[in-house]
């Protein structure tokens, strides 16, 4: 495990709101299928699930971003539908479906979930790929781990693969939200076991993915979005004082100064929607910030995804700030529009 007392690599600077040597920058999927190399190994692994539970093969595309672009972090090559298969919920990856569950929505179904203590059993490899990679990783690189947040993983479980509107998980919450706080807390405790075996393995920072926090009215949202991240936050701290923890409610919009400051999280990752002048007026006051470029812009490349990444840099940079995307790289992106962009933030004012 690292020393995190006396943080050096530049990221854990920057969630320390330490000045480094310019901005760290990773990009969220930066292994997936816009890389030839990973796409050979997804082949060669099988399903979607086997590469993840495979540390040979978990290992090696974890690495091949940092290999090509020299990123200052790598992140865990996992998925956060890994909790609700290791509760016992049937989960698959279905080629031109992507996720699809077998639907908890009732008490009785909730009911034949095992209890959060089966995590660390079940995912056993995904913390072996991470002991592997915290030794196989260059020294400057941060190793971050990672959960998505119960109310986005709720979603799947409840609806039985992604949708447009999480309709299902609403009408669950809003119709018994008393019912629906059970499997809530169920996910509160089972990602803290997830994440604090990821800590103990060798991740030095975690991200928590609430990617549908944004779907959620006000009242919900503090309910099922804001009040589960302050207990999963409470509870790593409490076991790992000095780890950082980065959250990402995508979506979150006026509600994100109140979540940033009442959940305790070190870092607050922005989707494309925010701008970054609000970002640095009402949030970088309250710790680091991370994100925020159009993942279409680094589809498209060029003059305007240099304008409007050095736009991005230019208004946050002046403060405690990890360079990103709003959302994850999608498939179609051009490996070499990657490499400019990781050029241009590394030469910023370097």
């Amino acid at each position: 495990m690292s020393d995190r007392k006396a943080p050096r690599k530049k990221l854990l600077k920057a969630l320390a709101g330490e000045k480094a040597n310019g901005i760290p920058v990773w990009l969220m999927r930066q292994a997936g299928r816009y890389l030839p190399e990973y796409r050979k190994v997804r082949a060669e692994a099988g399903s979607f699930l086997d590469l993840c539970y495979t540390p040979d093969f978990a290992e090696e595309v974890t690495l091949q971003p940092i290999r090509r672009f020299g990123f200052d972090a790598a992140i865990l090559f996992s998925d956060i539908l890994v909790v609700p298969d290791a509760l016992g919920q049937k989960v698959a990856f279905k080629e031109g479906e992507g996720p699809v569950l077998e639907p908890v929505t009732d008490l009785a179904a909730l009911a034949k979930l095992s209890s959060p203590d089966v995590v660390r059993g079940k995912l056993a490899p995904v913390y072996e790929t991470v002991t592997r990679l915290s030794g196989s990783l260059p020294s400057e690189t941060t190793l971050i781990g990672f959960a998505g947040a119960p109310w986005t993983v709720a979603t799947y479980m409840v609806g039985g693969r992604g949708s447009p509107d999480q309709a299902a998980a609403k009408a669950w919450a809003y119709r018994a939200p008393d019912e629906f706080q059970m499997l809530i807390d169920l996910l509160v405790e089972a990602t803290v076991e997830h994440l604090s075996a990821q800590v103990e393995a060798g991740a030095e920072v975690l991200q928590v993915f609430d990617t549908w926090a944004g779907s959620l009215p006000e009242l919900s949202f503090e309910r099922f979005a804001l009040l589960p991240m302050k207990a999963i936050r409470k509870k790593l701290k409490e076991r790992f004082p000095d780890v950082p923890v980065i959250a990402f409610p995508r979506g979150a919009g006026g509600m994100a100064e109140r979540y940033f400051r009442e959940t305790g999280v070190t870092g607050l990752s922005l989707d494309t929607g925010v701008s970054p002048a609000w970002a640095r007026d009402n949030l970088q006051k309250a710790g680091c910030l991370q994100g925020n470029l159009d993942p279409l812009l680094l589809v498209a490349g060029g003059a305007e995804m240099r304008r409007q990444a050095l736009h991005i840099l230019e208004t946050l940079g002046q403060g405690p700030f990890i360079f990103n995307l709003g959302h994850g790289i999608v498939p179609q992106t051009p490996p070499e529009h990657v490499a400019e962009l990781v050029r241009l933030v590394q030469e910023w004012r370097s």
